[in-house]
C-alpha cells in the first residue's frame, strides 16, 4: 500500500513539474513598429515627402497611386479596390472596403486635400466616370498586387528610402505613426487605418512625440552645450 501511495505521489509530482515547464515557454514578442535590428518600418515626414515628391515627377497613375498611399495610409490591397464612385468630392474623401476582416462591405472615409482629389480627377476622370453607370464602379489601377508593390519599391529607390523600409506597408505605418505623434485621437486614427483592434492602433501611440521631445530637452539644460566642438 505504501509503495502505491509513493508512486501516485511521484506521478502527481512530475505532472506539477511538468505543467510548470511548459507555463515557463517564452511567448512570441508582439508585433511592434521597429524590427529585430532597431530599424524603423516607419517613414519619417522628409522621407514621405521625398516619396511623394520623386512619385509627382514620375506622373500618371503611379503618381496617383503613391499619393493614395501617403495620405490615407490603405493597405495595398484596398488601395487597388478603390473605384471611381468611392472618391467622394463633396466630403473631401475617399472610401475604402476594409478587406481585412471576415464580413465584407465594411467601408470606411479617409479625408483628404483637395489637391488629392484634383489630380486623381485629371489622371483618371473620375468626375466624368461617376456619371456613367458602367465605369462608376471600375478600380482607378487596373495592376496586380505584385505590379503595384515593384512600382512602389521602384519609386522609393528613386526618392533614397533606405532598402529595408522599401515596400508600401512602411508608408501604412508612416500614416499612422505621423498621425499619433501629431496627438490626433486614437479612435480617429485607428477609423482610418481600419483596424479591427484598438490594441493594434495603441503601438502608434508609443512613438516620440512633440511634447515628449520638448519634455525630454529639459533634461539636456546645462550639458547639452558641451556636445559642440
Amino acid at each position: 500500500m505504501a509503495d502505491f501511495v509513493a508512486d501516485r505521489l511521484a506521478k502527481s509530482t512530475g505532472n506539477i513539474g511538468a505543467s510548470e515547464s511548459k507555463q515557463a515557454i517564452p511567448r512570441p514578442m508582439s508585433w511592434s513598429l521597429y524590427d529585430s535590428r532597431g530599424r524603423r518600418k516607419y517613414l519619417v515626414a522628409t522621407e514621405r515627402s521625398a516619396f511623394l515628391r520623386e512619385a509627382m515627377l514620375t506622373g500618371g497613375s503611379i503618381a496617383t497611386f503613391c499619393a493614395v498611399l501617403v495620405f490615407c495610409g490603405p493597405r495595398i490591397s484596398e488601395a487597388l479596390a478603390l473605384t471611381h464612385e468611392r472618391v467622394d468630392f463633396n466630403d473631401s474623401a475617399l472610401v475604402f472596403e476594409t478587406l481585412k476582416r471576415r464580413a465584407r462591405g465594411i467601408m470606411r472615409a479617409v479625408p483628404v486635400p483637395s489637391e488629392l482629389l484634383d489630380l486623381l480627377d485629371a489622371v483618371h476622370g473620375c468626375r466624368t466616370a461617376q456619371s456613367d453607370g458602367e465605369r462608376a464602379g471600375e478600380p482607378l489601377w487596373s495592376w496586380s498586387r505584385t505590379t503595384a508593390w515593384r512600382r512602389v519599391r521602384a519609386v522609393m529607390a528613386q526618392a533614397g528610402i533606405p532598402p529595408y523600409l522599401r515596400q508600401p506597408k512602411a508608408l501604412r505605418h508612416g500614416f499612422g505613426a505621423a498621425a499619433a505623434t501629431n496627438l490626433v485621437v486614437i479612435t480617429l486614427i485607428k477609423k482610418w487605418l481600419g483596424h479591427a483592434k484598438l490594441e493594434t492602433t495603441e503601438h502608434y501611440t508609443m512613438l516620440l512625440g512633440k511634447e515628449e521631445r520638448e519634455l525630454a530637452g529639459a533634461t539636456w539644460q546645462g550639458v547639452r552645450e558641451e556636445l559642440r566642438l
